[in-house]
């Protein structure tokens, strides 16, 4: 993206709702992951978890972080989902994307967040320190190639001794 457009990322306020929408409609070319997003909406710890990308006054994109599980052996261990992540198509492909994952990391890291997983391109997402999980003896709870799936440990010793099967909100049974 270039230096001289002010792109302002913020969390998301209730009256972004609708432009949400429409941004993952657009982006996917489908209803689901908007769907998702509303789904989701009421179980984030809070709206700094959905995340809005804003150029010259507007949405362009939009990344959610919702809580998930992963269920070990001896426990649960709480972790959140990147899931959507969407940018309208005029503006794909100039950096808004990974500005938004970035941006999203460092709040969530600065908040005291431990783990994030994705379910996403595996040319994509390492540049932000994403391996994948299976690496670390994580597995999805359903079939999908092993360099899509992938975990990022936001606190240093986050994944340490975490092993099991990523345990997914029902909503995300709709996507």
């Amino acid at each position: 993206m270039a230096d001289n457009i002010a792109l302002l990322i913020r969390a998301e306020a209730p009256g972004d709702y609708p432009a949400i929408e429409a941004i993952n409609k657009q982006a996917f070319g489908q209803i689901e992951e908007a769907r998702l997003v509303t789904a989701l909406r009421p179980s984030l710890p809070g709206a700094a978890y959905s995340r809005i990308a804003v150029l010259d006054g507007q949405p362009v994109g939009h990344i959610l972080f919702s809580p998930i599980l992963i269920e070990t052996a001896q426990t649960s261990v709480p972790a959140l989902a990147l899931a959507p992540l969407a940018v309208l198509p005029d503006y794909q492909g100039q950096g808004i994307g990974s500005a938004l994952v970035r941006e999203g990391l460092a709040t969530l890291r600065g908040m005291g967040e431990q783990i994030v997983i994705v379910l996403g391109h595996s040319d994509f997402y390492p540049r932000f320190g994403f391996l994948p999980a299976s690496h670390y003896g994580i597995r999805a709870p359903f079939e999908v190639p092993d360099p899509a799936f992938m975990v990022i440990e936001l606190q240093p010793g986050a994944l340490e001794n975490v092993q099991g099967t990523v345990r997914y909100p029902l909503a995300f049974d709709e996507v």
